[in-house]
């Protein structure tokens, strides 16, 4: 569970810690006062995008810490060499040229890794989140996860891949006999093009070096010689061999009268041998140097062959091989067509086969999963003061995609005796709040996220059914941790813990400030929501008692609501 969030310099919280408990958690405020801006905070550390226009107003950055208690061993830290602990920190800071640094437990992770954390930490459900309910393309989203169908969509969508890539070389191969034709006569003449080359891998890397040695011949020689001179000496000069020499034999002769001198006479030998090997090395390359007008111009020809080979097929001879072997490859694949496409069809044909039979039993568990799913949401409606609400899962047979054979809708209808309709046809704010929070509580029952987060769920509720989502978010809240942000009396009175966002203006700055409320404070808190901002005796000493009382005298609440 969340026990500690820190925000530092986010929008117009400066800094703010906010201690979580097990339970329900509520947080109250007036409009605009910054309950939006925690829920932004803990989107952060979970991994969601963030702006740097959340950076408060002349700070170089924000942050946001979180610590979370009682942590499950999950894959996650393993997968991403994460030190695991019950306690997990999570930390991210925000700059103002947009770079974002996220660590877990004090290692390093991009945003992408700890999102994928933070869908296993925390569930939000924001307002938002109920306009998905009116989207379609969700519901089928909505069923498998209740369904917890997961490995058999996997092995669905892996076989469906299978044959679509069948599909796509079917396709590519079924061209018309006139681009056949055009396409095999380009790639015969390309191919010959190149064979007629004879081309070696490196050859035009061989080839410039040689025509680099050959335009700078005339200086090479001449540089050789001179270094063989200097070595081999002439008719004025001893070169630097035989001075080597000489000096080796004067030292021979003086280390037989003095030992001393032998290392040194050692090292001049040692100079010598080197001296005239490099002698004999610069001969044989003297020697062997041999250049020619026309050995040049057949090199700079075969050169601008390269060059134009390499304009159409590749950077370097190695890249226009590869380029040859390709087009051999295709040349082969256009002319023996017919008989791959048989190959093909055939294999498609099984793989269409064997996704449908797999489509198949994905579809009759949805609709077993349809079924309980039904029957659970009815029941929480009924919790809910949704009594005569009818809802129902639809089927509608579709060709194979990549989520099987099916789409699903919700349909449900708000009163008696009238038809099913689309949710989006007959559901109001209210009745779309407590579809989805239905929705999440049954789904809820299926997944391991310990924390729940409901940012404004009781937009367009009021009165019993205020009541209704009230208790049913508190009974939440024995299984799981529960984060709310309301505007209702009846929520925030049946909170284990309740927090009052406020702001305030201090030296020109605006102040967002976040407060744990006692028994006292939570009294002043609802008697302003009941009440708004004159809070007269008879609101504060009659009217909040019924509310602090309410989990056992509902009757009460709703008789406020009749005066």
């Amino acid at each position: 569970m969340l026990r500690l969030l820190h925000i530092e310099n986010i929008a117009v919280i400066e800094q703010a810690d906010i201690l979580f408990e097990r339970g329900f958690n509520v947080m109250t405020g007036e409009t605009g006062a910054g309950k939006s801006i925690v829920i932004d905070a803990i989107s952060a550390i979970l991994g969601e995008r963030a702006y740097r226009d959340m950076i408060r107003t002349g700070a170089a950055r924000a942050a946001v810490r979180a610590i979370f208690d009682d942590v499950p061993e999950l894959a996650w830290f393993a997968e991403n060499s994460v030190p695991y602990d019950t306690e997990v920190v999570v930390q991210r800071e925000i700059y103002l040229d947009g770079k974002n640094l996220c660590r877990v437990n004090g290692v390093a992770v991009t945003v992408g890794i700890l999102r994928r954390l933070g869908l296993q930490l925390i569930n939000i459900h924001g307002q938002h989140d109920s306009a998905a309910l009116f989207d379609e393309n969700y519901h089928l989203t909505f069923l498998d996860s209740f369904a917890a169908d997961a490995p058999l969509l996997e092995q669905y969508r892996a076989q469906f891949s299978v044959m679509q890539s069948l599909q796509h070389e079917m396709a590519h191969l079924r061209m018309d006999e006139s681009e056949k034709l055009r396409r095999t006569e380009t790639l015969r003449y390309q191919i010959d093009e190149i064979e007629r080359a004879d081309l070696k891998p490196d050859e035009d890397t061989q080839l410039e070096a040689r025509r680099r040695l050959l335009q700078n011949a005339e200086k090479l020689s001449d540089g050789l010689r001179d270094a063989a001179a200097c070595l081999d000496g002439g008719d004025e000069a001893q070169g630097a061999a035989a001075l080597l020499t000489q000096a080796e034999r004067d030292l021979a002769h003086s280390a037989r009268f003095d030992e001393s001198l032998q290392p040194l006479h050692d090292t001049i030998a040692d100079l010598m041998y080197q001296a005239q090997d490099a002698a004999e090395q610069l001969r044989d390359r003297l020697y062997r140097l041999s250049y020619s007008a026309d050995e040049l111009e057949q090199l700079e020809e075969r050169l601008d062959l390269l060059h134009r080979l390499r304009r159409k097929y590749g950077a370097d001879c190695a890249a226009i091989l590869n380029y040859l072997d390709k087009a051999k490859a295709e040349l082969e694949e256009i002319e023996f067509s017919d008989e791959r496409l048989q190959q093909l069809e055939k294999q498609a044909a099984a793989a269409e086969k064997q996704a449908r039979e797999t489509a198949l039993r994905l579809r009759k568990c949805r609709k077993a999963a349809s079924e309980a799913l039904t029957a659970r949401v009815l029941d929480e409606l009924s919790q809910l003061d949704m009594k005569k609400v009818q809802f129902a899962c639809r089927f509608t047979e579709t060709d194979l995609t990549q989520d099987g054979m099916d789409a699903v809708s919700f349909y449900m209808s708000a009163n008696l005796g009238e038809a099913l309709k689309p949710l989006s046809k007959v559901a109001s704010g209210g009745e779309l709040a407590r579809i989805m929070l239905a929705l999440k509580n049954v789904l809820a029952e299926r997944d391991h996220v310990p924390t729940l987060i409901f940012d404004e769920v009781d937009t367009g509720v009021s009165g019993r059914a205020a009541q209704r989502v009230a208790e049913k978010l508190r009974a939440l809240s024995r299984t799981k941790q529960v984060l709310c942000v309301t505007h209702l009396p009846q929520i925030a009175a049946l909170a284990d813990t309740h927090f009052r966002i406020a702001k305030a203006e201090h030296d020109g700055r605006t102040f967002t400030s976040v407060t744990p409320l006692d028994f006292e404070g939570r009294k002043a808190e609802l008697a302003r929501i009941i009440g708004g901002a004159s809070i007269t005796p008879t609101t504060l000493h009659e009217r909040v008692p019924l509310f602090i009382g309410s989990r056992k005298d509902v009757e009460a609440i709703n008789a406020i609501y009749k005066k």
